[in-house]
């Protein structure tokens, strides 16, 4: 049976059985691990096909490398001796956790977790020594309904491949590292520009639709460290006269803010792309608020672009009545808003092309 269904299976055999599994932040043990595969297997008494390829250089290699508190896990994919793809995670490495543990964690989760649909290939390399390599290995056997070698000391063209994602995650951990720094950079030159002691978190709004019709309402979320995709959220705006942005903003506000919100969660800048029309809508959505957190505390920031929509050129609202100011084209604090003004559009762009059915998928990797 393909990847897909075996996965599906799995979960729904779980829900039938009322067993609830939730994956820890800190660590999903490989005891779990092993227990999630057995009961899986159990409720599967199918014959089990070569969906999995067992044959020839089909294996995952992950190499690890951690700095500054961050740790990069990148997998190279290896399917009939080539290389046919790789992709870098960035997991998160609470106070105190050993690698080990977030290795551990990174490893489960990728194989075993219904949504990421992964395909078990017949070998997995891994740059780190696991506590128990043996009982991961059983685990995704019992899953794949077939052996699964795990190795951590290959040789010859697999210790060749492993130096190559165990690099490649040196490399991608450098360039993330940089970015937070740019990002913190133009964060504190925001702060600065906004006369707000600091700019943790920013949370942008945009609207989409054809003729008026399909409308969909994107949020994008920054904090410190860049984009965070995993809070990104898109609204299927409904009964409004088609057309009138006005509304959908003015919706998409009151769903988004109208409720409980966790101290951590209070953006310090809320910035709503459309200019002064779409500020106003923003500034009458808080004023109405009846809400228990500060309402008071995001600072409301409308952008507008500028002459024939070149970047660069924007203009910036405090308030909707009165003239806006413009940042110089080199800005920092131009650059971070035209970054998340730019994602927010693109993630509304995505939604609605979603909703019609045009073009290609649209898709957000994760947090990588």
């Amino acid at each position: 049976m393909c990847a897909c269904f075996c996965l599906a299976k799995m979960i729904r055999c779980l829900r039938n059985s009322l067993v609830v599994w939730k994956l820890p932040a800190r660590i999903w043990s490989l005891k779990k691990l092993h227990v999630f595969a057995t009961k899986f297997r159990r409720c599967d008494a199918s014959p089990k096909n070569n969906s999995f390829s067992n044959t020839g250089d089909d294996l995952d290699v992950i190499g690890v490398a951690f700095d500054a508190g961050m740790a990069c896990v990148h997998v190279l994919f290896i399917r009939q001796g080539k290389v046919l793809g790789s992709r870098s995670y960035f997991p998160k490495v609470p106070g105190g956790t050993e690698l080990s543990e977030v290795v551990e964690t990174f490893v489960g989760q990728f194989y075993l977790q219904g949504s990421q649909m992964r395909t078990l290939p017949g070998e997995i390399l891994l740059d780190f020594n696991l506590s128990d390599k043996t009982l991961l290995a059983d685990s995704l056997s019992e899953l794949a309904g077939r052996k699964i070698n795990v190795q951590t000391k290959p040789r010859g063209d697999r210790a060749r491949y492993l130096k190559l994602a165990r690099t490649n995650a040196a490399t991608a951990l450098t360039s993330k590292l940089s970015q937070q720094s740019t990002v913190h950079q133009r964060l504190t030159a925001l702060a600065s520009v906004l006369k707000l002691p600091e700019v943790k978190r920013m949370e942008c709004f945009d609207i989409s639709h054809t003729m008026g019709e399909q409308t969909v309402a994107s949020c994008v979320v920054f904090d410190a460290n860049g984009p965070l995709r995993a809070e990104y959220r898109r609204y299927n705006i409904t009964g409004i006269t088609p057309g009138d942005d006005y509304a959908a903003m003015n919706q998409v506000l009151r769903r988004r803010y109208g409720k409980a919100i966790d101290d951590s969660k209070i953006p310090d800048v809320i910035l709503i792309d459309g200019g002064k029309g779409q500020l106003a809508q923003a500034k009458n959505v808080f004023a109405e608020l009846d809400v228990s957190w500060d309402k008071n505390h995001p600072l409301l920031l409308g952008v507008a672009k500028g002459a024939d929509r070149k970047a660069g050129l924007e203009t910036l609202f405090f308030e909707p009545e009165g003239e806006g100011f413009s940042l110089p084209p080199d800005s920092p604090a131009l650059h971070v808003i035209q970054h998340i003004r730019d994602e927010s559009h693109d993630h509304a762009i995505g939604g609605h092309r979603k909703k019609t059915g045009e073009g290609q998928k649209y898709q957000f990797p994760g947090n990588h």
